[in-house]
């Protein structure tokens, strides 16, 4: 039988994640399933924590925290999965954070009730991974829902300020002032699949799942194992276009306006000829001013408990 590892983000959820840790601890007692919780200590800790247990024997890994905490997770089973040969690393979620994107797109609901029902009795299915290599992080970084640029990579950091509001109401009120401030966009040389554009567009999100913020819909039609980014690109235009762009994809209607291009790809590479680069890939920073990126999908990397 194997042992459940859960690693878990005691901030997560501003600090309410915490507060699930009696549920979760009755749920494997009452199941009488081997398992051990260890509480984050730091940002990246939880990276560690994956890649050491990911090699150990009869050791299930499980993320209990927000896309933050998942994203970290993934990078350590990443790391892991370079030495591991033989097998892939095997992860479960249990969504207790506050948007939950990446939960949601891999077709977990929120609810830990079902979570924890669904680590007992689902079952791993392949799940692909995307990589970004430029900014902070030249030799790479994971992430399993998206990364975005520009506008949206702005709106997240603006988000993750706020202290007294979360979830998509602190994103859709972090989109608003950055409207209001409304930094202009750098000139992009954009490559993917066969085709090279330059444009200045307000954002450009690469998605390996299908929701950002909590309520947009940046790949609608994503799949997380299909071995392609559903990628997205809205010109800068006035405000009010921006705007009416924004209301777009809380619907996943996007992809019918003229000033958005879609696409699918396996790789992309962004250049800013002019200004930078702000980008985010799962929430995580990835810069807030770089220059070039590589942005690979590793299809089927990993397997994650459906």
């Amino acid at each position: 039988m194997k042992r459940h590892i859960v690693i878990l983000n005691p901030t997560a959820g501003k600090g309410r994640a915490q507060q699930r840790i009696p549920e979760i601890e009755s749920f494997f007692f009452q199941h009488k399933l081997p398992y051990e919780i260890i509480l984050t200590e730091h940002p990246g800790h939880a990276i560690k924590l994956a890649e050491a247990y990911a090699m150990m024997d009869d050791t299930l890994i499980i993320g209990a925290g927000g896309d933050g905490t998942m994203n970290e997770i993934i990078n350590g089973l990443m790391h892991a999965s370079k030495k591991m040969a033989d097998s892939l690393p095997v992860f479960g979620v249990l969504a207790i954070g506050r948007g939950n994107d990446f939960a949601y797109s891999a077709n977990i609901p929120s609810g830990l009730g079902e979570d924890l029902l669904r680590i007992k009795n689902g079952k791993p299915v392949h799940m692909d991974v995307g990589e970004v290599k430029g900014g902070d992080y030249p030799n790479g970084r994971y992430f399993g829902n998206g990364l975005g640029i520009g506008f949206d990579a702005i709106v997240g950091f603006e988000a993750a300020k706020m202290n007294h509001i979360h979830g998509s109401a602190a994103y859709a009120l972090s989109a608003i002032k950055t409207l209001i401030k409304y930094p202009s966009a750098p000139d992009l040389d954009i490559n993917y699949g066969n085709k090279t554009i330059c444009i200045s567009p307000a954002l450009v999100s690469v998605m390996n799942g299908r929701r950002l913020g909590g309520s947009f819909f940046m790949a609608p039609k994503g799949k997380m194992d299909d071995g392609l980014f559903d990628i997205c690109l809205t010109k800068q235009g006035k405000r009010k276009e921006l705007l009416s762009a924004m209301i777009a994809y809380t619907k996943g209607k996007q992809g019918e306006r003229e000033d958005t291009i879609t696409g699918r790809c396996e790789k992309i590479t962004v250049e800013a000829l002019s200004g930078t680069l702000a980008v985010h890939a799962d929430g995580e920073t990835i810069c807030e001013a770089g220059k070039r990126l590589e942005i690979i999908n590793h299809k089927h990397a990993l397997m994650i408990i459906e």
